[in-house]
């Protein structure tokens, strides 16, 4: 009884991000293209202009393609998960479903755009000539789901406030922004002095740009064990205070909307 009803969740959470998905591009021109396309037109422009100052080595390209991959990541399932509850309003309060249903589908959404956005890493980095090795590429897997996990922990103390505060909306957007220029993605980490480090890795964001990079780019894996053990508590930390923002918020959602 218990795993039929865990398959029906998995099968309403399919079914609701990919009728986001499905949506999100409806009547649109260009319709899925617009998945690729708005990443790599940022990245035209961010390219032509920082490549000159940060492109020793030649990996520039390279490295800010994928660190705005995961910006996009992130910035896109945040906000997604952020306005789930309130955009499934009818969901919400006439028909029951599990909640939190409606919060990971809007993750799942952001995370099938992510999936869609690495043809583009591949083929940048084909065209370069640059393999990766399988290590590099298992830990850019891995740093991928640390990311979701975020995502979900975020989306979960969020998606409940939101509903009643409409402002979170605007600035989180502008957190977005300082979080983009607080993150080693345009530039290099190696431009900050060596004492700020520890404090732009204590950024989960961040962390798992500038440690992506280092094991894709790079094939470096050495990563301090005093950075692990606080980037694992503060993943932690955040996922343990999204379980009881969400258990805390989530009865009067309804109500609220």
């Amino acid at each position: 009884m218990e795993n039929r009803k865990h398959e029906n969740y998995r099968e309403l959470i399919w079914m609701l991000a990919k009728t986001d998905f499905k949506l999100r591009y409806h009547g649109s021109f260009l319709g899925y293209i617009w998945v690729l396309l708005k990443p790599l037109c940022i990245f035209a422009v961010l390219n032509f202009v920082f490549s000159a100052m940060f492109g020793a080595g030649g990996t520039y390209s390279l490295e800010l393609l994928v660190g705005l991959m995961l910006f996009f990541f992130f910035s896109e399932g945040t906000t997604a998960g952020m306005g789930s509850l309130l955009s499934k309003a009818q969901l919400v309060t006439k028909i029951y479903v599990p909640r939190w249903t409606i919060i990971v589908a809007s993750t799942i959404n952001a995370t099938m755009i992510f999936l869609m956005n690495l043809v583009v890493i591949a083929l940048f980095f084909a065209i370069k000539g640059f393999m990766p090795s399988i290590g590099s590429i298992l830990i850019f897997f891995i740093f991928s789901i640390f990311m979701y996990i975020l995502i979900l922990s975020f989306s979960l103390i969020t998606a409940p406030l939101y509903v009643k505060f409409r402002d979170l909306a605007m600035i989180w957007e502008v957190l977005l922004m300082i979080l983009m220029y607080a993150s080693p993605i345009i530039y290099p980490l190696s431009i900050i002095p060596a004492k700020y480090h520890i404090i732009f890795l204590l950024n989960p964001l961040a962390f798992i740009v500038h440690f992506t990079k280092q094991a894709l780019i790079h094939n470096q894996f050495v990563i301090s064990t005093h950075y692990v053990l606080v980037f694992f508590a503060i993943v932690i930390s955040v996922f343990a205070l999204g379980i009881y923002s969400y258990r805390k918020l989530i009865p009067k959602v309804a109500e609220n909307i």
